[in-house]
């Protein structure tokens, strides 16, 4: 997500947003747990509501 972010900003001339960013990364993981991933909550925050 860091990389797509950085990207949309040198070649769309994205405006940078770290709340963007964030936003995007929790959507991910909210993909992640419908398809059933195991171990989130090892690597995010438990302050992240992604399920």
């Amino acid at each position: 997500m860091i990389w797509k972010h950085r990207n949309a900003c040198v070649f769309d001339n994205a405006t940078p947003s770290i709340e963007m960013l964030v936003h995007r990364i929790k959507e991910e993981a909210r993909c992640w747990a419908k398809a059933g991933v195991q171990g989130l909550r090892v690597v995010l925050p438990t302050t992240w509501d992604i399920h």
